[in-house]
């Protein structure tokens, strides 16, 4: 396995289990997890980016939930957020968890920063809404998202068509525009719409309206036959000292149950020969070049990278479509204060508002969101009384966002939370800086070409694509865990079309593989 993040380590890990192949996992850097791993400091602990653990896979929750079990709450028996007919129910044969290996049910609140006020996630037409917009900004936006409900854009050909057609022109405006951008360096015309039906599908302001009367009605959810869109989940489950903590758990197992995890391997050259991978080969840290050999090889490298180390080289077309796919990097300040100037509201005696995370929409700073880590577990943070933050900044290596010291980082992002009016800066105490290169496939570029890359990737029986950046897909934890249990269950029954792993959050629900297949071992 190239990589040690979710995908690789699920790949791993489902292999010692199910089958009698022995896993060697590749990893450049010196942490497990890679954009889910938790990051250290001074006692508090960082997410990148923030990971909710939640899935309409009860496959995945299982899994989670075999690693992890979930903390004991008296009464608690469900959890409301799966995107599916009913709530996740906690399994009664668990035993649960307490102490610190535990995973935790939290409350899910997100909202959008934006004229200085606070706004619901996703927007919707509420008395909150209307009352910070005002009247007639609030009709002018009805009347759009009526005009766009009647007459939507056909076909849909951009990231922008796909908000205008859900949301109307003018809150796609105020509350998508300046963020989206903020998040890919583009406008939202250049992006393709394939990014909107895979990250938030049937997210509209009907389907929040939905979701909203939903709450306020007496049937049961079980009886409604309504799904609930993964943008409206109100609690999610969370390793009590991050997602990290998650992946650390299954790297331990792999190492007892037999399999490697080596760190310090930088993937130079994957070896292929007809219709095979051969072999991988890589730079450890002193420099030296080590070869792997194998029988079945998984990989969560960047696309880019892969076609740029395939020897012998794939054709002229395949390198030019790799080479020109584009991805955004990703900055995370993390900031210790004293204490927020924004309260919960004005009669609040809180110190700390309750959301996860807050979305950026003010034009004129660069911060694109802001993580709470008290909120998403007491485990993030050393001291309580103190406000830890996650300022998120999205851009590329060539920026000069990227091109700043970690001192100016600081800096810009005291600054600007103090323009924003969230923070005194007088209340600042510590902070540091944590960049993460390829954190984002992007969806423009030569990607309307990917599918050339993609058949290529297909002739290779012994090779799957798993993950995020394995597959330049902008897949959810969950779904880079289902790529790579799909996998397995494609080598448990001898398949190589592999069309089934490019099925993975390609629609809204997925079907998973027969049973019989899943628990099938190979002699």
């Amino acid at each position: 396995m190239i990589g040690a993040g979710p995908a690789g380590l699920t790949a791993a890990l489902e292999l010692l289990r199910r089958t009698d192949f022995v896993p060697i996992v590749l990893e450049k850097d010196a942490w497990i997890g890679g954009l889910s791993r938790t990051v250290p400091f001074k006692g508090n602990r960082m997410d990148i980016g923030g990971h909710r653990f939640f899935s309409k896979s009860d496959r995945v929750l299982q899994w989670w939930f075999g690693i992890l079990p979930v903390e004991a709450t008296p009464g608690k028996k469900t959890i409301s957020y799966q995107g599916s007919t009913r709530p996740v129910q906690i399994p009664d044969s668990q035993t649960p968890g307490s102490g610190e290996k535990v995973m935790l049910v939290r409350p899910r609140k997100s909202r959008i920063y934006f004229l200085k006020k606070f706004f619901d996630y996703p927007i919707s037409l509420s008395q909150s809404t209307v009352w910070n917009l005002g009247l007639v900004r609030s009709l002018l936006a009805l009347l759009s998202y009526l005009r766009s409900a009647c007459f939507p854009i056909r076909p849909e050909s951009s990231l922008e068509d796909f908000f205008i057609n859900r949301f109307g022109r003018r809150l796609y405006r105020s509350f998508f525009k300046a963020y989206t951008e903020k998040v890919w360096g583009v406008p939202c015309h250049a992006i393709d719409a394939e990014w909107g039906r895979q990250r938030i599908k049937g997210l509209s302001i009907r389907s929040a309206l939905l979701h909203m009367l939903r709450r306020l009605s007496p049937i049961p959810p079980q009886m409604g036959h309504v799904k609930t869109e993964t943008s409206l989940i109100e609690e999610f489950l969370y390793p009590k000292l991050g997602p990290g903590q998650m992946w650390e758990e299954v790297a331990k197992q792999i190492e007892e149950l037999g399999g490697s995890i080596i760190h310090g391997i930088e993937v130079s050259q994957v070896c292929w020969s007809g219709c095979k991978v051969v072999s991988i080969e890589g730079i450890d840290r002193s420099g030296s070049k080590q070869k792997f050999d194998g029988d079945v090889f998984f990989s969560s490298l960047p696309i880019q990278n892969l076609v740029r180390s395939a020897s012998p080289s794939p054709s002229k077309e395949i390198l030019e479509v790799g080479n020109g796919l584009l991805y955004r990097d990703f900055i995370t300040v993390g900031m210790l204060l004293q204490e927020l100037k924004i309260k919960e509201n004005h009669s609040s005696s809180d110190k700390l508002i309750r959301d996860n995370w807050i979305y950026i929409q003010e034009p004129e700073v660069q911060i694109g969101r802001l993580q709470i880590f008290n909120n998403w577990s007491p485990g993030m943070v050393a001291d309580s009384t103190k406000a830890w933050l996650g300022l998120e900044y999205f851009c590329s290596e060539s920026d000069s966002l990227w091109q700043m010291s970690d001192e100016q980082l600081i800096e810009l992002g005291k600054k600007e939370l103090t323009e924003i009016g969230i923070i005194d800066p007088t209340a600042f105490l510590d902070a540091v800086v944590l960049r993460v290169p390829k954190a984002y496939p992007a969806y423009f570029g030569t990607y309307p070409q990917f599918g050339h890359v993609q058949s290529w990737l297909n002739t290779l029986e012994n090779f799957f694509p798993i993950g995020r950046n394995g597959m330049h897909r902008y897949n959810n934890q969950d779904h880079s865990m289902l790529t790579a249990m799909v996998a397995v269950d494609n080598i448990l029954a001898g398949r190589t079309d592999k069309s089934n792993l490019w099925e993975v959050n390609a629609e809204e629900e997925y079907h998973e593989t027969r049973k019989e297949d899943q628990n099938s071992r190979p002699t």
